[in-house]
């Protein structure tokens, strides 16, 4: 009996979040593969959605990135290592999950917490000369619109008194005049947000109503973030209805409001830039998931974006994820869950790259022979 035709297979997962990064995930999956498949060609293509995770995901990517640590503020006003991710094409990515993220706060503070750390990544990217500036935006720890990042780059906020607002979106219900003529030109090639949501600046479905609670903020500090990042809205102008703009609690508005940024499909840039509709053209299978696999999977995830380009390019489907918990979408031909595999999701938890491998290994026996070609 010949022996089976190998395959091309691209595997391009989202992080399992708080048990695998994408990066990690991806080389789990392949080894579990190549232990049934040693033949088949495989690309890991590990994805991010421009949230956390996002640097990581360029870096696996993109041959000849390079991480550049910069000292920066953090989300809580306490100082640590951030870094940003130099591109060889002049290209700087600034993820503001690992410089102001929500794990980077030593406690609640959804009044007081700001992006300063966010300007002052912008302005080393900046000072090396980047010709262009990719910022992802998801995970922020702040409802400040923006404005600390936007202060770190040479903005002021000032009160009725002209007197410098205190950092955080609390504040900003007392902003009288804003400056902008000190804030630095934009790179040749612009900058563009990378965002994972298509929430507005205010209101109801807007950053401090739909993201404040995750931030430690009840009713009566989502009402004063609202009204702050209002005030923003009123002096800065842009437009705070935009699709995305309370991204990043309103650090996509403040950005594109001020300083003129392009905000953009955090998922269609990354994988765009990490080549992956290229991949997908030459590929026999594709594999993605992500922690939890549910109806909102299908909804600007990065799993409902890359079903979609898998259509596209008539490619067929295999996921896995920790937990299945929606029907298999038309065009998975196999969905394969961890918490199933270990017999529980505590299980799962417990060693999440071995129970990737297996459900790598788990993919290929089913996929076999029978692909397509």
């Amino acid at each position: 009996m010949s022996p089976a035709r190998g395959r091309r297979v691209v595997i391009a997962p989202d992080s399992f979040k708080g048990s695998a990064s994408a990066t990690e995930a991806a080389a789990a999956l392949a080894a579990g593969w190549r232990s049934r498949r040693p033949g088949d060609e495989i690309v890991e293509l590990p994805v991010a959605d421009g949230g956390e995770g996002t640097l990581d995901v360029f870096a696996a990517t993109v041959p000849g990135a390079v991480h550049q640590v910069v000292r920066v503020t953090g989300p809580d006003g306490r100082r640590h290592d951030g870094a940003w991710l130099a591109l060889p094409d002049g290209v700087a990515v600034v993820e503001l999950a690992r410089v102001s993220g929500l794990p980077l706060m030593g406690g609640p503070d959804p009044l007081g917490a700001q992006t300063i750390g966010v300007g002052q990544a912008l302005a080393a990217a900046l000072a090396s000369g980047a010709r262009e500036i990719l910022v992802a935006l998801g995970g922020s720890a702040s409802t400040d619109g923006g404005s600390g990042a936007l202060a770190a780059l040479g903005a002021r906020f000032l009160d009725a008194n002209g007197v410098a607002l205190p950092t955080g979106g609390g504040a900003l219900v007392e902003l009288a005049t804003v400056d902008v003529s000190r804030l630095p030109p934009r790179p040749p090639g612009g900058v563009r947000c990378l965002v994972d949501v298509a929430a507005p600046l205010l209101g109801a479905t807007g950053a401090a109503a739909v993201f404040g609670p995750q931030k430690g903020a009840g009713p009566e500090e989502v009402a004063r973030l609202d009204a702050g990042l209002r005030r923003l809205a009123d002096l800065l102008g842009g437009d705070p209805a935009a699709p995305g703009a309370g991204a990043a609690g309103g650090t996509a508005y403040g950005l594109a409001a001020a300083w003129g940024a392009e905000l953009v499909s955090g998922l269609r840039t990354i994988t765009e830039v990490a080549g992956l509709p290229a991949a997908l053209a030459e590929a026999d299978w594709l594999i993605t998931g992500e922690g939890r696999f549910d109806r909102t999977s299908l909804d600007g995830k990065v799993v409902g974006g890359l079903l979609a380009l898998a259509r596209d390019a008539a490619v067929p489907v295999l996921i896995v994820a920790g937990q299945l918990d929606a029907p298999r979408p038309a065009g998975v031909r196999v969905d394969v869950a961890l918490a199933r595999l270990a017999g529980g999701a505590d299980a799962a938890m417990a060693d999440p790259l071995h129970w990737l491998r297996m459900a790598g290994a788990d993919l290929a026996a089913h996929a076999g022979d029978g692909g397509p070609g």
